[in-house]
């Protein structure tokens, strides 16, 4: 076994992940058992002849250790291959019996105080999801096995990019099945208070975040960004997430963020951020929120096609807005999106920014 670059990938600088993502944790390529590798490459040709954009899965599995940022505990992670049609599911190792498979949907969501927690049927649940659902989401996996021996996904560097630079580790394979997305055909909204949450019919996913915080290391941000031309892997995938001085105490009493440090997290306290490396973006913050965003509606089963927009918006809002779409059968249709269609999307932001922050 060997440690980064394992499979000729550039180290996690190429992300601009620092030293202490190494030394934190171990990625090791793992041979994977297969049976579609030899086949697929000629059957997702097919796809394609027929105009259709091809599910993708990894193309061998890939193994981290990191710590669970609400737990506190060391969590090893290793993500599967899967087969088309498979979906992402999360597997707790440390479960005994049948039971141990949570199926990434947002309708197994169970909690969303502080991260999205997903569960089964007899209560096994599994933490912290966002960020690795991002990662696919962002990088295009439909099919994946995610195996832990813990209650919750490892927080890594608490952003995206450690998951974007294992996936990039082993690769990607096509498969012989077309890729299948969540089409929006009617706005559908929600409020909470200063809360809001919305989607809208669109030509691809687009994320337009908006937060608003008394303190003046964050204050108010917006970001409108949509997910074409490798935008989640530029823009979003190395937004941290973050928290505040004085809610430490109050969170590790209610037992979450034991496993919280600066190495894993923004810390901000009295108007300034105490990290010592400061942001990654001027505007880390709110791209976090829309990091957590593209991860919480990746829970619908498939890439949503639509206009999202989030004013203050977190993992409830978000949650309680992708089970408002689906409870309408006329706003939300099942597609297999076409190679037309995605050129097309590609096309129509290709002469933009990419991003638009006001």
């Amino acid at each position: 076994m060997r440690a980064f670059g394992a499979t000729g990938t550039e180290p996690p600088k190429a992300l601009g992940l620092s030293g202490k993502f190494a030394r934190a944790v171990t990625v090791f390529a793992v041979p994977a058992t297969h049976p579609l590798s030899e086949r697929a490459p000629a059957e997702s040709a097919a796809v394609r002849r027929q105009g259709f954009v091809p599910q993708q899965t990894l193309a061998s599995a890939v193994e981290c250790v990191g710590v669970g940022l609400h737990s506190g505990m060391s969590v090893t992670m290793t993500i599967h291959p899967a087969g088309p049609d498979h979906g992402i599911v999360f597997r707790r190792l440390d479960v005994e019996g049948d039971a141990r498979d949570i199926p990434a949907r947002f309708d197994r969501v169970v909690d969303t105080r502080m991260c999205t927690v997903l569960g089964n049927q007899v209560g096994v649940t599994v933490g912290t999801v966002e960020h690795l659902m991002a990662a696919f989401a962002g990088l295009g996996v439909d099919n994946a096995r995610v195996d832990l021996d813990g209650p919750e996904v490892p927080i890594m560097d608490g952003s995206s990019a450690p998951f974007v630079f294992l996936i990039e580790c082993t690769g990607l394979e096509e498969q012989a099945a077309p890729r299948r997305v969540v089409r929006v055909l009617k706005e559908v909204s929600l409020a909470d208070g200063p809360a809001t949450a919305s989607l809208a019919p669109g030509r691809c996913l687009t994320l337009d975040c908006e937060i608003d915080f008394t303190s003046a290391a964050i204050a108010r941000q917006a970001l409108a960004l949509p997910l074409v031309n490798g935008a989640f892997r530029k823009e979003l995938s190395r937004a941290r997430t973050f928290g505040f001085l004085e809610d430490v105490e109050k969170l590790r009493a209610a037992g979450l963020a034991r496993g919280g440090s600066l190495e894993n997290a923004i810390v901000v306290d009295a108007g300034r951020v105490l990290n010592e490396e400061g942001l990654r973006y001027e505007d880390e913050f709110v791209r976090h929120k829309a990091l957590d965003a593209l991860g919480d509606l990746y829970l619908a089963g498939g890439m949503v096609i639509g206009a999202f927009r989030g004013v203050r918006s977190g993992h409830g809002a978000n949650n309680r807005l992708l089970r408002a779409l689906f409870a309408d059968p006329s706003a939300w249709r099942i597609d297999d999106l076409t190679i037309a269609e995605s050129e097309a999307a590609e096309r129509d932001f290709h002469a933009r920014p990419g991003l638009a922050a006001e």
